[in-house]
């Protein structure tokens, strides 16, 4: 469900934002907001698709000299249970730099996002191990990305990944997304089951999801 809709200008062209609500979305704000209130840690992960007519180039975008002709910003997603071992396994000094395997670094070697095509017969469960659509794709990371800065400060409570989809990939309706360490198997880090378009061929869309933890 979509509930704001904004147009802005950009260097002589516009951008629609379509920020993405679901009741459900609307019970967490305020969850959410209490238990940095009451200094509990919270887990929050969201999606971004910048979306480009034709194919840009990275320098073009960085640059400015291509402007998304629609941006979707995402609600919250799910943490999957071997998501969440994975980053205590590496946390306890268990993770790999081997690719391929169920602790894998998230890095850019290693790290790619994921979309596919289900929307109705699977939703989000901490059980899975992979997107459930008939048609998927995994992106490995842009240049740079993931991106975190070590610190202690708010901002260093943040990791972002980021991949581009060209106008060859993934042509259908993305309906689910999530992080992966691997480009088959692996282990899946988090799913997310919300409607972010259907992309063509016509099209460039560039993923980003932002991890934090506060």
């Amino acid at each position: 469900m979509a509930i704001e809709a904004a147009n802005i200008a950009e260097t002589a062209r516009i951008t629609r934002v379509i920020e993405l609500t679901t009741p459900k979305w609307e019970e967490q704000r305020r969850v959410l907001d209490d238990a940095r209130r009451l200094d509990v840690a919270v887990w929050v992960g969201r999606a971004r698709v910048d979306k480009y007519h034709g194919e840009p180039t990275a320098e073009e975008i960085a640059g400015g000299l291509a402007v998304p002709y629609e941006t979707v910003v995402g609600t919250p997603q799910l943490l999957t249970y071997g998501g969440a071992s994975n980053l205590w396994e590496c946390l306890l000094g268990n993770g790999t730099s081997t690719a391929g395997q169920s602790l894998t670094f998230f890095n850019n070697s290693n790290a790619y996002l994921g979309v596919g095509n289900n929307s109705t017969s699977s939703a989000a469960a901490a059980t899975q191990t992979n997107l459930q659509g008939s048609s998927t794709l995994r992106k490995a990371m842009d240049s740079t990305y993931p991106q975190h800065t070590d610190a202690t400060t708010s901002g260093a409570a943040s990791t972002v990944f980021r991949s581009t989809f060209g106008t060859s990939d993934a042509n259908f309706a993305w309906e689910e997304w999530g992080i992966f360490n691997a480009s088959s198997s692996g282990r899946m880090l988090n799913r997310k089951v919300e409607s972010l378009g259907t992309k063509s061929s016509a099209a460039s869309w560039v993923l980003t999801c932002t991890l934090s933890l506060s």
